[in-house]
């Protein structure tokens, strides 16, 4: 059972990180209301690929929930199950008052859907998961509670999206979105980590290991202040349009220069970790690993202010710094595994 839960939370996490590149694009292409209901897209389990399938027509089956796009300003929601007629009978519908976003783009409409579609899967693998740790609820209880928290997570997270959508995208909700993911890919890397044997030893003094945390408390802070940086690149966005990434970051917030100093730091403590476990002669696949991470987030944020947001620069600056996330929580778990003794 041990191995299926391995198995699953790894799955977990690949398709966790899966999840946050496709949000990533969603957002870079400007697909975020590609659907502008949840959890279904226009009303409908598989989305429209043409405009004519969210028109008016007459004598159709419509079923409750399913949306036209009415007068090219608003958008009906079927109150029921109906058949039309060939004049459209206002009665039958309602207007969708969460939002005023009324434009259809296929390929927005079908970004979004592959991005909930992924995080459907996300959360039937989760299921799996927690189903398998009910096992370990005797004698390994840390998986299965970290596995119910995986689980409880994902839901929130879910809503979480339901939220973002019923907002228009509101910057700071999209934000608490992106930092629940972290949480997640956390819940699921505890689970991991605690039904795993240690397969190696690391060797470390207490300031090596208080300079490991520090390094992963700025990694945390990072990223906190880069999705304020991508606040305010939203709002650029929203001012000056997708074709004209060179006025985004034209004239930053404070937080910008804050966040690209900061990765000085990040890196020279990261050094500074490289030479302290090299010198008491333990393995260096960890901090090797966080290093190149590191170094590929400040080429990508060279590439975004000096370049003008190259294509999928975006959505790579977030997804390294996801992974760099990751190996350092999980080195911390690895190390704390050994040094209190945990074991599964």
């Amino acid at each position: 059972m041990i191995k299926k839960i391995q198995f699953f939370s790894k799955i977990s996490i690949i398709l966790v990180f899966l999840v946050i590149l496709a949000g990533s694009t969603v957002r870079m292409t400007g697909s975020g209301m590609g659907c502008p209901d949840w959890p279904k897209c226009f009303g409908y389990y598989i989305p429209p690929t043409d405009i004519s399938q969210i028109l008016f027509k007459s004598n159709n089956d419509y079923l409750k929930g399913q949306m036209i796009l009415y007068d090219k300003k608003k958008l009906l929601v079927a109150k029921s199950d109906f058949i039309s007629n060939d004049i459209i009978n206002l009665d039958n519908w309602k207007v969708y008052e969460k939002h005023d976003y009324v434009l259809f783009n296929p390929v927005h409409t079908w970004f979004e859907f592959i991005n909930r579609l992924l995080g459907a899967v996300l959360g039937l693998s989760i299921l799996i998961l927690f189903l398998f740790s009910l096992s370990c609820w005797k004698n390994k209880p840390i998986i299965f509670i970290t596995s119910l928290l995986s689980l409880l997570a994902v839901l929130f997270q879910a809503w979480l999206g339901k939220t973002v959508v019923d907002s228009n995208l509101a910057p700071y909700k999209i934000s608490i979105h992106m930092l629940m993911a972290l949480v997640l890919v956390g819940l699921l890397l505890c689970v991991r980590s605690f039904s795993k044997r240690l397969d190696f030893k690391i060797i470390l003094n207490k300031p090596t290991t208080l300079l490991i945390y520090f390094s992963f408390l700025l990694t945390i802070i990072q990223i906190a202040l880069g999705l304020q940086v991508r606040e305010f690149i939203d709002t650029q966005i929203d001012k000056w349009g997708y074709d004209f990434s060179n006025y985004w970051l034209l004239y930053p917030e404070n937080n910008f220069y804050v966040h690209r100093s900061l990765s000085v730091l990040v890196l020279i403590s990261n050094f500074l970790i490289y030479y302290l476990i090299k010198k008491q002669g333990s393995q260096l696949a960890f901090i090797n690993k966080i290093i190149l991470l590191i170094s590929i987030e400040i080429v990508l944020g060279i590439l975004m202010y000096y370049f003008d947001f190259p294509f999928a620069s975006q959505p790579l600056h977030l997804l390294v710094a996801t992974f760099l996330f990751g190996i350092q929580f999980y080195w911390i778990l690895r190390i704390n595994k050994i040094t209190y003794g945990l074991s599964i």
